[in-house]
């Protein structure tokens, strides 16, 4: 089997983390397996799949921009030698439909709808574009509840037939067994009591209440951003404004994000809404509490197991903080809730559901 998966980036986002990890899974279970992104901009997933030997290919985006509708003409090149490709996010969707459509009749293309909404399903055109697009995919996959039950919704009945939904998986046992580093080792003193969040800096994500609450806590709690975007500087700017240059901590793009979370007291992720994200299940992996927004796609993962607190509302995030902390037992409670919910998203179950639907289509 050969199998092309194309994604916009290799960035440091959830979609993109995904795609990486299950390409390996592939290829150890037998599959020829390659990676197409429209923009090549180097990042650690690049060095980590070419450890594994898995070919990365590339447009080199028209005019560096990924939203050029010219890229689907360099897309149609390089699909010839595929006859399985799977598409994840936009616009790589749209630029692979549509190549489709112009030209290469013969593939089987599959797109994986990662989130619960986004800014295109509010507009009249796009919901029709949406549905246009959508009809060249030979499958859709869905990652969660949320995500099923609101792009059922957005298409409509006739495409019910065409969703699969698979729960989107991560490798538990990489997080729970990560070894951690020390405090002083990440520049914090022994006794600091570290909390971090794990997220790309867009309007999807929360990083200002999880900054926010950082003045609603005591001073020894420090506060970790992995990640980058286009709101890593406004974040930077708030963080100044609020005199907490040195209890915030930006740490970029890291390829030890599971040593990262185990040094980690408190995990948060602080999101206006989810697919079903990377970052929730690898920080109730981690066997440290786990602390989320009650938003589409999150608190329904996270409840019951982890804390949660109401959309951008810092003092229910802060509160969740310093309980954890002055409560042993609850700490330690949900520790072992978080443990037992990240179990049922392990990567290994996706994988095999993931390799049914694709000899389905082959």
């Amino acid at each position: 089997m050969r199998l092309l998966q194309v994604i916009n980036s290799l960035g440091a986002g959830g979609a993109e983390t995904l795609v990486a990890n299950t390409s390996i899974h592939y290829k150890n279970a037998g599959i020829d397996v390659a990676i197409l992104v429209l923009d090549p901009t180097p990042t650690p997933l690049h060095t980590k799949l070419r450890a594994h030997n898995i070919p990365i290919l590339s447009i080199n985006a028209v005019g560096k921009s990924i939203y050029n509708p010219l890229n689907i003409l360099k897309l149609r090149r390089l699909l010839k030698p595929f006859p399985l490709v799977h598409a994840h996010l936009f616009p790589t969707a749209y630029w692979l439909a549509l190549a489709k459509l112009w030209g290469h009749t013969n593939i089987k293309l599959l797109y994986t709808e990662h989130n619960t909404t986004n800014r295109r399903r509010k507009l009249t055109v796009f919901k029709l574009l949406d549905r246009y697009i959508y009809k060249q995919f030979d499958s859709i996959i869905s990652i969660s509840d949320a995500v099923d039950s609101s792009l059922k919704t957005h298409l409509g009945a006739a495409f019910h037939p065409k969703i699969t939904k698979i729960y989107n998986g991560v490798d538990v046992a990489a997080f729970t067994n990560a070894q951690p580093y020390t405090k002083t080792a990440l520049g914090l003193a022994a006794t600091d009591v570290l909390v971090i969040q794990v997220a790309s800096f867009t309007a999807q994500k929360d990083q200002a209440t999880a900054i926010k609450a950082l003045t609603l806590v005591p001073a020894h709690i420090k506060l970790a951003l992995v990640g980058t975007g286009p709101l890593l500087q406004a974040a930077q700017a708030q963080v100044h404004a609020l005199n907490l240059t040195a209890r915030v901590h930006f740490l970029g793009v890291r390829d030890d994000v599971p040593q990262l979370l185990k040094t980690a007291d408190v995990v948060v992720l602080a999101s206006h809404y989810e697919g079903l994200s990377l970052s929730c299940i690898e920080g109730m992996a981690s066997g440290a509490p786990f602390i989320a927004s009650d938003t589409p796609g999150l608190g329904a993962i996270v409840k019951h197991h982890g804390l949660v607190f109401p959309d951008a509302d810092a003092e229910a995030l802060a509160n969740h903080i310093t309980t954890l902390l002055d409560n042993p037992a609850l700490y330690t409670q949900t520790v072992a809730n978080c443990l037992k919910r990240a179990a049922d998203f392990d990567i290994h179950k996706m994988i095999q559901e993931h390799i049914q639907l694709y000899k389905r289509l082959n």
